[in-house]
């Protein structure tokens, strides 16, 4: 691998740090580190194409095989890229061509991944492009069955730990992180034309678009706010019993998930529930308090 393809890797990669969880902390086993990051990689590039967001479009477009020009184009980007991912998976051909997919592939092979959850990451940035208001809270949910619910089955699938048990909590706690993600940032999602709040649930405290275009956030959008992040919480308990399931430095990894959800929902509410002018973001300190109490609750 070129240097000057290492740092358009490390471009992507380097996101890990502005996560609201740790992704692949120090005290992993390297391997899981490793592969731990590259399906971080292969997941944050793929926001970053449906996002429009990508540090070299270009460039990354040339190594699919595309047009420089395309490399604005957003479903031709995800088209192409889902060509290189089942390059992964084909044991036969000439391998994939991006460097992210590089990096995944000895991940895929090692831990015997399946295509799916990398498929349904690839499926939720298509329909961010077709779909941007959603109506009802369980069509947001099954948004997050794609968007979201794949990673923490890789991860359980990357430690070896996947039961449908286990998925299931993982689930709640993927989604109850996406949900979280979406109110801080109400502001940012909406400047992209977005909204990830329910419309059933705008009507219900009477918030108009208008209203989540302001500075700062009135009674009723904080009173919106405050009632989705109560969702979220529950589904975070609803999860956490994930934490108990498993033992040694992934309990401890699975608690950073699991408190890094809940330090940023504190964060939200200490706003109070005023998430327009940017992002409410946890400190460390609060982190890591949130995740010593979870790992207290599933001692």
């Amino acid at each position: 691998m070129t240097a000057g393809t290492d740092a358009h890797e490390r471009a992507v990669l380097d996101k890990a740090a502005h996560e609201n969880f740790p992704v692949a902390p120090f005290f992993l086993p390297r391997a899981w580190r490793d592969d731990l990051m590259a399906v971080y990689g292969y997941a944050r590039f793929v926001d970053d194409i449906g996002d429009g967001d990508l540090p070299h479009p270009a460039r990354d477009a040339e190594l699919l095989g595309l047009d420089r020009e395309q490399g604005q184009d957003r479903p031709a980007m995800l088209d192409a890229f889902e060509a290189d991912l089942r390059r992964v998976f084909d044991h036969g051909g000439t391998g994939p061509r991006h460097p992210l997919l590089l990096r995944l592939r000895p991940t895929v092979r090692r831990c015997a991944l399946t295509p799916e959850p990398f498929l349904g990451l690839i499926e939720a940035n298509r329909q961010d492009q077709r779909v941007r208001r959603y109506d009802t809270y369980q069509e947001l949910l099954g948004y997050c069955e794609l968007s979201a619910n794949p990673v923490g089955r890789l991860v359980l699938a990357i430690t070896g730990t996947d039961s449908p048990e286990r998925i299931r909590r993982s689930d709640a706690v993927c989604t109850a992180l996406q949900i979280v993600e979406h109110l801080q940032d109400v502001a940012e999602d909406l400047a992209r034309d977005r909204v990830y709040l329910p419309a059933e649930d705008l009507r219900r405290f009477h918030v108009t678009e208008a209203d989540l275009a302001r500075p700062t956030a009135g009674a009723s959008v904080r009173a919106l706010v405050a009632y989705e992040a109560e969702r979220a919480r529950h589904l975070l308990n609803e999860g956490t019993p994930l934490v108990g399931s498993v033992h040694g430095r992934l309990r401890l990894l699975l608690a950073g998930f699991v408190g890094g959800g809940r330090a940023a929902l504190r964060a939200v509410a200490a706003a109070g529930h005023d998430v327009l002018p940017g992002p409410p973001k946890p400190t460390k300190l609060s982190l890591l308090r949130e995740v010593g109490a979870t790992l207290r609750r599933e001692g």
